[in-house]
């Protein structure tokens, strides 16, 4: 465009210069004065393109130089991505590696939180130490990994409820009495085995979303509440004796649970129970009235053995007097007479031990009874319900071991007492027959 413009400058230059020209030397002049100035003007263009091709050759050189540096970075930044690229690859081995171990750990870690937690949740311990277990119970559902301080915390956890379980402590807590009533108490805490307060034994109950201690029901017996009150009561560093429940409340539940005997005759002995008490009671009063009667009996004889006169108010005075009101009677019908005395003594004497007899054999086989009852009612159940449960059969069984139980504790007194009696019973008639053959023997002396 520029080039153009000069052009067309210069030829109207010319063509003016030509319209104005009048004489030859003119038009030369003219012609010179044109030609000097496309001179110039050819001039200042190839000095243009001389610079515009030097500068041309400039960028290029630059452009090129760029070209070639572009290269070597673009060769650089490929070799650093592709070292960058085997290192990214072995990293991210490393990585899966390592985060497999973490994740294996994390799994242990979420595992050991929640029975830690389980384990504090039930520990008498968070009696005295409330709300310890969130933390545990938080992280064992977290599915990010833990820090180090959550990692110490958790073992921080686990050593305090070592080191608690063998203290002796006494706290105040919230203890719910047996009536329902909620108080706050002074407790004793044996370890994570036993709590305390006032002589009563108490059970923790995390079953609740408000876990808190609770007065047993049912207490165990006299001398373990005595324990308890010594235990609350002692002085620090003082040694006193203690009941521990290693189970953790698990046999002290049992115990407090299981029925006394008496409990156990009014639910499981049921009515072939009641007969046998009633047959035991009869029994033992029974002996207890023959046994007065005999030794009362013995007790005059014993008085008569002693005296030369016959008193009619004892057997042997009574047979005494046989011979006493028959002394002119010959030695054979008085022998007769005596043996008659003898055996209308020896019925009172022997009255009710065949009856004692009776009952204790009778006893055993009430008891057989209510074995058989008992099995009869198991497999009632078992055909009802099956075996699954055992605790529907065990109402059975329990009334099948109770009644024979019972048969067996009703007979086994009631045999004793009867060999007693009895033997009683036959040294008293010994003693008749013994007297009754003196009087024969001396009357047959003196009539010899």
């Amino acid at each position: 465009m520029k080039k153009m413009s000069i052009i067309i400058s210069v030829a109207m230059l010319m063509a003016s210069g030509f319209a104005n020209a009048q004489t030859l030397d003119e038009l030369a002049e003219i012609v010179r004065q044109a030609a000097h100035s496309e001179g110039k003007i050819n001039q200042q263009r190839e000095a243009e393109f001389l610079r515009d091709r030097n500068n041309q050759r400039n960028l290029l050189a630059q452009a090129k130089a760029e070209l070639k540096r572009e290269e070597k970075r673009s060769d650089d930044l490929k070799s650093a991505y592709d070292r960058l690229e085997r290192e990214l690859a072995e990293l991210t081995t490393v990585l899966q590696e390592r985060m497999g171990n973490l994740g294996e750990l994390f799994g242990i870690v979420r595992q050991a939180s929640g029975d830690i937690q389980a384990a504090l949740n039930d520990s008498m311990v968070s009696a005295q130490y409330q709300g310890r277990d969130v933390f545990l119970s938080e992280l064992a559902q977290r599915k990010a990994l833990p820090n180090v301080q959550e990692l110490r915390t958790v073992w921080s956890r686990m050593v305090t409820e070592i080191a608690e379980s063998g203290k002796v402590v006494k706290f105040h807590a919230e203890v719910e009495r047996a009536n329902g009533a909620k108080e706050n108490l002074e407790v004793v805490r044996v370890g994570v085995f036993n709590a305390v307060t006032n002589g009563s034994f108490l059970d923790w109950d995390s079953s609740k979303s408000t876990k808190n201690l609770i007065e047993l029901a049912r207490q165990p017996a006299a001398r373990f509440a005595s324990m308890a009150s010594d235990l609350q009561n002692a002085a620090p560093g003082q040694t006193v004796a203690m009941a521990v429940d290693f189970t953790r409340g698990q046999i002290l539940r049992a115990v407090v649970q299981s029925k006394t005997p008496i409990e156990r005759v009014k639910e499981d002995g049921g009515p072939v129970g009641y007969v046998i008490i009633g047959v035991g009671i009869l029994g033992l009063l029974l002996c207890l009235w023959k046994a007065l009667v005999l030794y009362t009996t013995g007790a005059r004889m014993g008085r008569q053995l002693k005296s030369q006169n016959a008193d009619k108010g004892n057997p042997l005075g009574r047979v005494m007097a046989i011979y006493t009101d028959n002394t002119e009677t010959d030695i054979e019908t008085l022998e007769l007479k005596l043996d008659e005395a003898i055996l209308r003594e020896s019925a009172p004497l022997e009255t009710g031990l065949s009856f004692i007899k009776v009952l204790y054999v009778v006893a055993p086989l009430l008891g057989l009874l209510g074995t058989v009852v008992g099995m009869i009612a198991t497999f009632q159940m078992i055909t009802l319900f099956g075996t699954g449960d055992p605790r529907m059969m065990a109402g059975g069984i329990s009334t099948a071991l109770v009644t024979t139980v019972l048969g067996l504790v009703v007979a086994i007194p009631l045999t004793i007492l009867h060999a007693f009696l009895q033997g009683k019973s036959k040294a008293l008639i010994q003693i008749l027959e013994e007297q009754a053959a003196g009087i024969i023997a001396r009357l047959a002396e003196r009539n010899g």
